[in-house]
């Protein structure tokens, strides 16, 4: 049996010894609280972001917003992903094969209301409003088509099957007396359609982005272009008709044109499904419209997002963005 005094030496040997070896036990990092987040740290991310084809607008911005999205949200990387655009993303947002999406604003609420070209309602909300696309009515300078009315019979490179301007043709054809039916479309992507426009083997070529289009400029760099414009009579024909449509000027100088044009704008959305993490989206949301100025010194499309109608969308916002929104008030 120990004597008391060997007792207190084996008490204080042990208590020495769990001192020297919590002392040399590895340190657990502080995590810095995050807000909205209970003072716990956000797991690394990995989102995609649907844009459209490479000659159009909608890459390079998602690009944009994928540079501005990694440095003020450090758990987030985002990933640009090539696309059919406007008409396709929704569906991705629905499936889940992409987190968020870049479409128009009417295709956009199409989806949300499964109105036609969409079967069924889709499971996508709103960030917010982003720069307008202006849709691109672009010929030769030499070519003989005058008016949107002498496309009849042409062989037009209309864009990606899944892309914006297959929704809007009809509607600007429509004022003309024009249908689908009356043209030879080509299905190319917008820098492949511009450049069967260069070698003539289309006679028109349609885009729909914010200007400068990529897949203009590259045409008009080395080629005269003429832009064909949408009379008065008919675009008040399609305010009547399509509200959500606004009447856009292109300045002349942005394609070396004769004189300004005019066309057919409307505004794009980011959007995602509408169960996506709260806190993952106001920090997205955040981290865009609170830098609105670094997203445009990367992209000139994001130069025309109006700041103060970034909420006004035409579908709901995402409880996150809306939480953003009413913050900022």
């Amino acid at each position: 049996m120990r004597s008391k005094k060997g007792l207190m030496v084996f008490v204080v040997i042990s208590l020495m010894a769990v001192l020297v070896l919590s002392s040399c036990a590895p340190k657990q990092p502080q995590q810095e609280p995050q807000e909205g987040d209970e003072g716990k740290q956000r797991e690394p991310v990995t989102v995609g972001i649907a844009t459209a084809t490479i000659g159009g607008a909608f890459y390079p911005v998602g690009q944009a917003i994928a540079s501005v999205v990694e440095k003020y949200v450090d758990y987030v990387a985002m990933t640009p992903e090539v696309t059919n655009g406007a008409v396709e993303n929704p569906r991705l947002i629905h499936s889940g094969d992409s987190e968020f999406g870049i479409t128009n604003a009417d295709v956009g609420f199409f989806a949300y209301n499964g109105m036609d070209p969409y079967e069924q309602k889709l499971d996508i909300v709103a960030l917010g409003n982003l720069h307008p696309s202006v849709f691109h009515i672009i010929v030769l300078d030499d070519s003989p088509i005058k008016d949107i009315t002498d496309l009849k019979g042409k062989k037009v490179a209309v864009g990606p099957a899944g892309g914006g301007t297959l929704n809007l043709l009809p509607v600007v054809f429509e004022q003309y007396g024009i249908t689908l039916d009356d043209i030879k479309p080509s299905y190319l992507p917008y820098t492949d359609g511009f450049q069967q426009l260069a070698d003539k083997n289309v006679d028109a070529a349609l885009a729909l982005g914010g200007y400068p289009a990529a897949a203009v400029l590259e045409v008009s760099a080395t080629q005269k272009v003429r832009f064909l414009s949408v009379g008065d009579e008919q675009f008040k024909g399609i305010m009547d008709k399509y509200p959500y449509y606004s009447k856009t000027i292109v300045p002349k100088d942005v394609y070396g044109l004769d004189e300004d044009a005019t066309a057919v704008g409307i505004k794009n959305l980011l959007v995602c499904k509408s169960d996506m993490d709260e806190e993952l989206v106001y920090d997205v949301t955040k981290a865009i419209y609170d830098h609105l100025d670094e997203l445009a010194a990367i992209n000139k499309n994001a130069a025309q997002i109006e700041d103060e109608t970034a909420g006004e969308t035409a579908i709901p916002l995402h409880p996150g963005a809306e939480r953003y929104f009413k913050e900022r008030k």
